[in-house]
């Protein structure tokens, strides 16, 4: 994803030859909590690097990677933007990804495909909600990371207290290698641990201009205890600056750089440094750890795939542009040029023109076009190789998680995950006209996000839309209505309710039609149990047949009447999670027995032992963290108690009181308006899913509504119990 070169384009790791190149190619995230400074220190880095020669400003609306309308109208970032650059003879390859947790999907499959990541913390909030979800998507996928404490200049900044968050919430070893020069207005610099340097940074230059000199006397003594305590933590954590600390000596500063990179790309602690990235203090340092501490894609964890033929086994991707091309397709793109795959090619060489396997689809693909991205302009290039991130135009099958190889090589590779949606609206286009036009923009949006999601519901007759949150879902509509020009009217946002058992369950189920030729016949036992689970529609099936009681051909089509009954509860119809459904027995006939007749009896079944099995509720619940000036606390706590929230924690965050809690999404529509008013819009608030919990049943008739079949169907049920 680096500069190209005009005579023969290529990306950057495939430019001279050599799987050598790999070793200065760092693929890296700027992660964060909303407002941290991700987009701002992604722009001084573009400036520092040379890649562009204006730095834009988040508020004026003006910045690179917050280039969609609605992006730089709200200033937030919505989707994460690919950005290239160099730094000391280093290929950059960058993605600014979103703060919000509505759109924690591009945190999601952005850290799927690097290696490497920068986590910003501001310095007056330090370990915030956000924080800890990005924190931890990281450690899901193994991502070695390191820490940037940013906002250092901002009244109330305490780096030595982010440190100890870091360590305290996160759980993790933070190693901060710089401490401070000044506090607040009179932060100016930074001091090395390592080399025990200061370096001051002149603001008026925009920070071009850095003096390094030797520790001013007013920091020499605490740096000294920092730079002993630096050591030790890594003579805990490292073993060969273990050894040299039993033997009583000091390690040399090459011994400690290399004791880090050694422990940031295991994973075992995390390089911390600070700055002011809207003051232009402390970013070329920042860029200076990337390459000192973060992976080259040549040190990366495996790239490990499966057989498409044998899931058992395994095939590692090796990082190197001669061997079989291995790429994961994790983003898509809809522009005015057409559609975009971004890809991330772990082994081989993609040139423009050659044909690739779509492996999950079973497809051929032809690359038409490839790209390295700035943001939203492309450049052309004429190839690809291992560790590049980059985008190809012309692919029609390929969606994110799917994996292109070759015909003769194939391997299937892991795909992102998604959590489910947790809030959908009702939508309505205003014109035939605009129904082709709804229909054509939902199928492209739901191409770009694969958490957003729609769907048409036979009961009401209305076409349901739903997505990770209210922004979301208010981006979607405003992009709906302003890049596809479709009118429509939507509802009000509602929450998307599951469904569950709390006891197992037996029944049978017949299908038997005789009609004086060939009939049907399908007769089959399932059990239904509560079983928490982590397959994709959260059900799974087993089955414990014996003595052929009915043909292993039409197992398959019991599972997917049962499967397929599942999605409509029995209580509201809302989809049932976390249960298992067990074949026991059943019988078929040597003529009239097919697959029709045991998906109809599966579904039978499935239906008459849910009604026995105690189906209750279940609403998403949402981990809620609002930090509020003092004096409001007690109105604050107040409104969260009248929506059913459960207070986890209160905590003190500089002169604000942070509360922590859990409250049903339910009860949390236009929050943002109410927690303003209630502190003269001084309180903020973050909330992220946390995960379904029973509905009270004094709630069943606000969901139920005023159907008056489902009503009664719930109180049946409830009765029964």
């Amino acid at each position: 994803m680096s500069t190209a070169q005009p005579a023969a384009p290529t990306a950057m790791s495939g430019a001279g030859g050599g799987d050598s190149v790999l070793q200065k190619v760092r693929n890296f995230g700027i992660i964060a909590h909303i407002d941290a400074g991700k987009t701002t220190t992604t722009e001084r880095v573009l400036y520092y690097t040379g890649k562009q020669h204006k730095m834009g400003d988040v508020h004026e609306g003006n910045t690179t990677t917050d280039y969609l309308k609605e992006e730089r109208e709200r200033g937030i970032t919505i989707v994460s933007a690919a950005v290239s650059c160099q730094w000391k003879e280093h290929s950059l390859n960058i993605i600014d990804t979103p703060g919000h947790i509505d759109f924690t999907a591009e945190v999601q499959r952005s850290l799927r495909v690097l290696d490497g990541a920068c986590v910003v913390f501001s310095g007056v909030d330090g370990v915030e909600a956000q924080s800890e979800t990005v924190w931890r998507q990281a450690d899901r996928f193994g991502v070695p990371r390191i820490c940037f404490v940013n906002k250092m200049d901002r009244v109330g900044a305490d780096f030595w207290n982010v440190v100890g968050q870091i360590r305290d919430r996160l759980g993790a070893r933070p190693l901060p290698i710089q401490m401070p020069v000044g506090k607040e207005d009179d932060f100016v610099g930074v001091i090395n641990l390592i080399t025990m340097r200061q370096f001051v940074f002149d603001k008026a230059s925009k920070g071009a201009k850095i003096t390094e000199s030797d520790i001013a006397p007013q920091y020499a003594e605490e740096a000294a205890r920092r730079h002993e305590e630096l050591f030790h933590e890594l003579a805990d954590l490292d073993e060969q600056v273990g050894e040299v600390y039993l033997l009583e000596q000091k390690p040399t500063i090459e011994q400690i750089e290399a004791a880090l990179r050694r422990v940031c790309i295991a994973g075992k602690g995390f390089p911390v440094l600070l700055g002011s990235a809207y003051h232009y203090i402390g970013v070329q340092r920042m860029l200076d750890a990337v390459l000192a501490y973060l992976p080259s894609p040549l040190d990366a964890r495996p790239t490990i795939g499966q057989d498409p033929e044998d899931a058992e086994k395994k095939i590692e991707s090796k990082p190197s542009a001669k061997a079989p091309i291995a790429a994961l397709a994790f983003k898509t793109l809809n522009d005015k040029f057409g559609d975009l795959t971004f890809i991330r090619i772990y082994s081989g060489t993609i040139k423009k023109g050659e044909r690739l396997l779509n492996v999950r689809r079973d497809k051929k693909e032809k690359v038409d076009r490839l790209f390295i991205m700035h943001a939203d302009d492309r450049e052309p290039i004429d190839q690809a190789t291992a560790g590049d991130i980059c985008a190809v135009g012309g692919l029609k099958f390929t969606f994110t998680g799917d994996t292109l190889c070759e015909e003769d090589h194939p391997i299937l590779l892991e795909p992102p995950s998604f959590p489910d949606t947790v809030i959908s609206m009702a939508i309505e286009p205003k014109t035939n006209n605009d129904k082709d036009k709804l229909a054509h923009a939902l199928a492209k949006m739901s191409k770009e996000d694969p958490t957003f999601r729609h769907h048409f519901d036979s009961e009401t007759g209305q076409l349901i839309i739903s997505g990770m949150g209210e922004l979301h879902l208010d981006i979607i509509k405003s992009r709906m209505f302003n890049e596809h020009q479709v009118e429509a009217n939507v509802g009000s946002p509602r929450v998307s309710y599951r469904e569950t058992f709390t006891q197992g369950a037996e029944a049978e189920g017949k299908f038997v039609q005789q009609s004086g030729g060939r009939g049907q016949y399908g007769v089959c036992k399932l059990r239904v149990e509560h079983f928490p689970n982590d397959e994709e529609d959260r059900v799974v099936f087993e089955e414990e047949i014996y003595a052929g009681s009915i043909p292993k051909e039409f197992i398959p089509s019991v599972e997917r009447g049962a499967r397929g009954a599942a999605k409509n509860g029995i209580i509201a119809g809302y989809q049932t999670i976390n249960i298992k459904i067990t074949l026991l027995d059943g019988k078929y006939h040597e003529v009239d027995s097919s697959d029709l007749a045991f998906e109809m009896a599966g579904s039978i079944a499935y239906k008459e032992a849910a009604r026995l099995a105690g189906p209750i509720l279940l609403e998403p619940i949402m981990n809620v963290e609002v930090v509020t000036p003092e004096e409001y606390m007690g109105n604050v706590i107040g409104d969260l108690n009248s929506r059913r929230a459960v207070i986890v924690e209160m905590l003190d965050r500089g002169h604000l009181k942070v509360i922590r809690c859990k409250v049903p999404l339910s009860e949390m529509f236009n929050y943002s308006n109410v927690s303003r008013s209630l502190s003269s819009g001084r309180a903020t608030f973050t909330m992220e899913p946390f995960g379904y919990e029973p509905v009270p049943r004094n709630k069943y008739k606000d969901i139920v509504g005023d159907d008056k079949e489902k009503a009664e169907k719930a109180e049946k049920i409830r009765k029964e119990r």
